[in-house]
């Protein structure tokens, strides 16, 4: 009988399924998935718990009573915002600066675009603005950039701007003042004066959201949009929420539900903000591919996850990840959040391929994608577009009695007729050459994209394992790694839903920022900073912050380690770069020179050395002030390895597949996956099979399984 409290869930709701991954204290691992309910998240949300209990043997409740940590990366809130649901809400900001939302920056009408449609300048327009020209107040009112209060707040005309913005049906309040990071005062003024005009007694009591709260850095618009997002989704993630913490508490479980935040850490849902949800699932993955790395030893990482909507990219840099967005585009707004950079394209198992007529009849594939209602066209649900997993299906890649361990039914001549009449039929080819077009250029278009990914930050992708992730990852990841120039690909058990795994994986972990300009090096004057306590101060501020908020949801001092990243750069320039400070604080002139020759190397590492420019002097921008709960990392038992050859039971037989058009369909063997024993090899072409996944050999690749049954790929 499994122990109490043992059970560690994470959950992750993706374009077109929902991934749950279970571990418990004997190292037992459980995965599934179900498909996405859009029009309510919760029933798919419940549908894969009963799963999970029903493969551990378990009824429901006595599950769910089992379970220590449940980590839920969501995606309501971005729902919200495609959808427009939020609420109607009021911005009260600075006399003057009532239309900074509107008039945005220089390319505010594309943030958030495709590449081809931000270039189709004709149509192009600016999105529908969150919060109405009419629902926006200023008020006199005036601080520096200092934080000097150069003109103060007048308490009678907040209440009667206030007055006019509820008369106008706002339904929650947002306030952002020009450089209140650099002193809130005059926003928690307004904020208290808006609690004691209706407070919470009151039916007409409303969430006030504080940018200096939500965003306390420079960036006048960003700050402002961060927290108009922040607030247009709140309050139907604060219901949403509660409405699955309530059903699961009534199913057995007894713990708070928690959150995984963007910026690589989780919470309690109760202490949250809204918008640190947001494109959390792909950052749960990178967490999880730092954790493999850990385990198989490899330190340069490309995680790959092409699921059923998109392909998502991120690095692991010598065991770390170190990318963060430099603009966060969260829908069609640009937001100033500390979050992980995870690069996304239109690419995955539900991508669409079409015939692009002003390009001379040129196939294309995605960015539309079929989603999961009504998915591809062999899923018998609707669909009529022809779609990746369509040409896959018809070439022969997935076992047409076992998809999803034979829970989902598909039928290959509903994709054949899609191909045929969409592609094969308008470029003159028979369906079996239009599949494999589709899956090539699929392949080259996620390949291309992650090669610039690792050699614009200034690497060799070559020096970079692939892991190959998502659902439709293990399938396509020979293909797309030799467009990136990869050499060597990890596919690890839990690829179909690795970021549910990531999300189990993740740390408690909390970010403080707060934006000061603090110059290191005058190169003028040949000379550091002196006075260490502007900079010391500022780290002192964050740390007490962070401490006591872990401390509020349970944790204590000791159990908590700081870490510190600083945005610099040179002066004059505009592109930051984030550096790590272990020592936090700064003790004398040989620290700051230290601090400076850090700057310069990541710089370098990015840039190339021939680009550094001392003579710019060199600039704190902004401080991030990391908060980690310590806990042993999770980890995957090793078992001894086996012979090479794999035992006879492990081939369920062959099938044929379409490899090209040159040699046709080749009697491929199949493996089981499950059946597959540590230290065994494979060389393709071949196709393993397990539950939820189908590992793809190419030719020209060998397959081997390691200790942690994780399958390392190498070219041949």
């Amino acid at each position: 009988m499994t122990s109490m409290s043992s059970w560690m869930v994470g959950v992750d709701v993706g374009g077109t399924f929902m991934d749950f991954y279970g571990s418990d204290a004997s190292g037992r691992a459980l995965l599934t998935k179900t498909p996405t309910t859009h029009y309510d998240l919760s029933i798919g949300f419940m549908r894969g718990m009963r799963q999970l209990s029903r493969d551990a043997g378990l009824d429901l409740r006595d599950f769910l009573g089992q379970v220590g940590s449940l980590r839920y990366s969501t995606t309501v809130g971005t729902n919200a915002l495609i959808e427009r649901t939020g609420p109607k809400l009021g911005l009260i900001t600075t006399a003057g600066f009532e239309d900074t939302i509107y008039i945005g920056r220089a390319r505010s009408w594309a943030d958030g675009l495709g590449w081809t449609q931000g270039r189709d300048l004709a149509r192009i327009t600016k999105p529908e603005p969150l919060i109405p020209r009419d629902m926006v107040v200023g008020i006199d009112e005036r601080v520096d950039w200092s934080g000097r209060v150069v003109a103060p707040l007048d308490p009678e005309e907040v209440r009667e701007k206030l007055q006019v913005l509820v008369d106008r049906g706002a339904q929650g309040f947002v306030v952002a003042l020009l450089w209140s990071f650099a002193n809130p005062a005059h926003e928690r003024a307004i904020r208290d004066i808006i609690n004691t005009e209706y407070p919470e007694d009151y039916l007409g009591s409303m969430p006030v959201i504080l940018s200096s709260d939500v965003s306390p850095k420079s960036g006048e618009y960003t700050r402002t949009m961060t927290a108009t997002v922040n607030a247009y989704i709140h309050g139907l993630m604060a219901d949403e929420i509660a409405r699955l913490g309530t059903e699961l508490k009534d199913k057995g479980y007894q713990r708070p539900l928690t959150l995984v935040h963007n910026t690589g850490g989780t919470k309690k849902s109760s202490r949250t903000r809204a918008i640190l949800t947001h494109n959390a699932g792909p950052v749960a993955g990178l967490h999880g591919a730092a954790a493999l790395g850990r385990m198989t030893g490899d330190r340069d990482i490309v995680f790959t996850d092409m699921g059923g909507t998109s392909f998502d990219i991120g690095l692991i840099e010598d065991g770390a990840i170190r990318a963060h967005d430099f603009i966060p585009v969260i829908d069609r707004w640009r937001t100033n959040i500390p979050a992980i950079e995870v690069k996304s394209i239109g690419a995955g198992g539900g991508s669409i391929a079409w015939i692009n007529r002003l390009l001379g009849n040129a196939l294309e594939v995605g960015p539309q994608s079929a989603g999961s209602m009504p998915g591809p066209a062999c899923y018998d649900q609707g669909g009529k577009q022809p779609t990746v997993t369509d040409a896959d299906v018809l070439l022969g890649i997935y076992n047409l009695d076992n998809y999803l361990g034979g829970e989902m039914l598909i039928d290959v001549e509903l994709a054949r007729a899609a191909i045929e009449e969409h592609v094969a039929h308008p470029l003159g080819l028979d369906p079996m050459q239009a599949a494999w077009r589709i899956r090539r250029l699929v392949d080259a278009k996620m390949g291309h994209e992650v090669f610039n990914e690792v050699a614009l930050k200034g690497h060799d992708p070559r020096r970079f394992a692939v892991l190959a992730c998502g659902g439709a990852g293990g399938a396509h990841a020979c293909g797309y790694a030799m467009h990136a120039g990869a050499t060597r690909i990890l596919m690890p058990p839990q690829s179909p839903v690795f970021g549910a795994f990531g999300a189990a994986a993740m740390p408690i972990r909390e970010v403080w920022e707060r934006s000061r300009t603090l110059q290191l090096f005058n190169w003028r004057q040949r000379r550091y900073l002196e006075d260490l306590e502007r900079f010391n101060s500022i780290v002192s501020e964050l740390q007490t912050l962070a401490l006591a908020d872990l401390k509020l949801e349970g944790y204590e001092p000791d159990n908590i380690a700081i870490g510190l990243e600083l945005e610099m750069r040179y002066g004059s320039q505009y592109k930051l770069t984030r550096v790590e400070w272990p020592a936090l604080k700064l003790r004398s002139s040989a620290d700051v020179e230290a601090l400076c020759a850090a700057f310069e190397h990541r710089y370098s590492q990015i840039y190339s050395p021939e680009a550094t420019f001392a003579s710019g002097g060199v600039n704190v921008e902004t401080f991030y002030l990391t908060a980690t709960v310590r806990r042993a990392p999770i980890q995957i038992d090793a078992a001894p390895l086996e012979g090479a050859t794999p035992p006879a039971a492990a081939r369920t037989g062959e099938r044929p597949v379409y490899w090209d058009p040159k040699t046709g369909f080749v009697d491929t063997p199949v493996w089981d996956w499950a059946k597959l024993r540590p230290g065994n090899v494979l060389d393709g072409p071949a196709i393993v099979e397990s539950r939820h996944t189908t590992y793809v050999i190419e030719p020209g690749w060998r397959y081997a399984l390691d200790a942690h049954r994780v399958g390392v790929l190498t070219k041949i």
